[in-house]
């Protein structure tokens, strides 16, 4: 059986973000057909995923240490999967240099160049910039691999049409799960209360989005709906989203949640002003799953929504965000409406398994005709050797380093 082996950025935490839990349907889909193995130079936390209960074979490595290099030289992996493009920085002229037959796949979980272009656009209030160095470094990563994996159709267009990245060189793999349980077991509208966010606060649209409902929403909700309340969830919260709990204005911050899908199935609606980001939002697929509606905006519904169907409303204008809000929280039947609505969206995309069932027919192709790929991709051979050069060079510098430190 072949070997694949993922080099992760982190160990996986499905329950604490969508990344995780992202790269934890990689790894079970490769488990099919492949041997697995996960490294990572990180450190473990109480919450990342048992994946020796899935028969993975876990290895810790260690940054900047030529010890890499004997390791995988002796694994000999068929497949090497780079969680997110600094991965590939750090590691994919190792694999060229110790395992150069080996398929290189990126997992690009969003553009980070993208997601920061935006940050910066809305911190600076100034037209988004798109060509910066971010984007200069990830799309550098993308052609040096034989095939970079996308979670968004607009990212896919935006590579494609702004950058003239092959369309051979990407591939469209959105959030992929089984077809949802029986539906009508969700809880009614009648057994349901209050507002809800949630999201790992590691992620900086996350902060923001609390920050906006605080400071402009919920000022303005609370009075309109006296009764509910605010529930803010998430994985790590700072002491500046602790500090933002308030009883007495109905805004509560609950930490992390067990179970995100169980937690929203409490909840009427899903509040998630997100003022920038990119691919696709993991939150949206548990509250769908969870038969919970949600107002968001345009960059929060970005490659969500079908055929101009979502799962409740969109809206980027503050003022109409609370009033679709009220609308969605007060009238029964227009919550069922989109209930359903998500309910259909969630089954015809993330339950698609197409996806991924089109992507083990292109690994396996890809093994047969990997001379032939590469000797499509001329410029990822460029970018190859000149990372071969430089990033070599500056990690053995590091690694000496650190020996020289060591022995003082």
């Amino acid at each position: 059986m072949s070997k694949v082996l993922f080099i992760g950025l982190v160990w996986p935490e499905p329950t604490s973000s969508a990344a995780g839990w992202r790269i934890l349907h990689l790894v079970k889909l490769l488990l099919h057909n492949h041997q697995v193995h996960f490294v990572s130079a990180a450190t473990k936390s109480p919450y990342s995923y048992d994946l020796k209960s899935l028969g993975v074979t876990e290895h810790q490595i260690e940054l900047n240490n030529s010890s890499f290099d004997h390791f995988v030289r002796e694994l000999n992996p068929f497949i090497v999967v780079f969680d997110r493009f600094m991965i590939e920085e750090q590691y994919g002229w190792r694999i060229t240099e110790n395992v150069p037959n080996a398929l290189k796949i990126l997992d690009t979980e969003d553009l980070h160049f993208l997601r920061l272009a935006r940050q910066e656009a809305f911190k600076k209030d100034k037209p988004i910039h798109i060509y910066n160095d971010t984007a200069k470094r990830e799309i550098a990563a993308i052609l040096r691999c034989d095939l970079s994996l996308i979670i968004s159709e607009f990212e896919m267009e935006l590579l494609k049409n702004k950058f003239n990245v092959e369309a051979d060189r990407l591939f469209f793999l959105p959030f992929q799960e089984n077809k949802l349980a029986i539906q009508d077991k969700r809880n009614n509208y009648n057994e349901r209360a209050n507002f809800v966010f949630i999201g790992n606060f590691i992620h900086e649209p996350n902060w923001r989005t609390v920050e906006v409902l605080k400071n402009k929403i919920w000022p303005i909700l609370r009075r309109k709906i006296p009764h509910a309340e605010l529930h803010i969830y998430g994985a790590y919260a700072s002491e500046k989203v602790n500090q933002l709990h308030n009883p007495k204005e109905r805004f509560f911050i609950k930490g992390r949640a067990d179970n995100a899908r169980d937690t929203l199935e409490e909840y009427k609606v899903l509040l998630a002003p997100i003022p920038f980001g990119a691919g696709a939002k993991g939150k949206f697929v548990d509250a769908m799953f969870s038969g919970t509606p949600s107002v968001t905006t345009t960059v929060g519904a970005e490659n969500m929504h079908i055929n101009n169907q979502w799962g409740g409303y969109i809206a980027d204008n503050m003022d109409e965000f609370i009033e679709r809000a009220i609308y969605l929280y007060t009238h029964q039947d227009v919550w069922y409406d989109f209930q359903r609505a998500g309910f259909e969206i969630f089954d015809s995309t993330v339950a698609d398994n197409s996806y991924s069932e089109a992507l083990l027919k292109w690994i396996d192709y890809a093994l047969v005709h990997l001379n032939e790929l590469r000797e499509n991709n001329f410029i990822g051979q460029i970018l190859q050797q000149q990372q071969l050069n430089a990033t070599k060079y500056m990690s053995l510098w590091i690694e000496q380093k650190n020996k020289n430190a060591n022995i003082d």
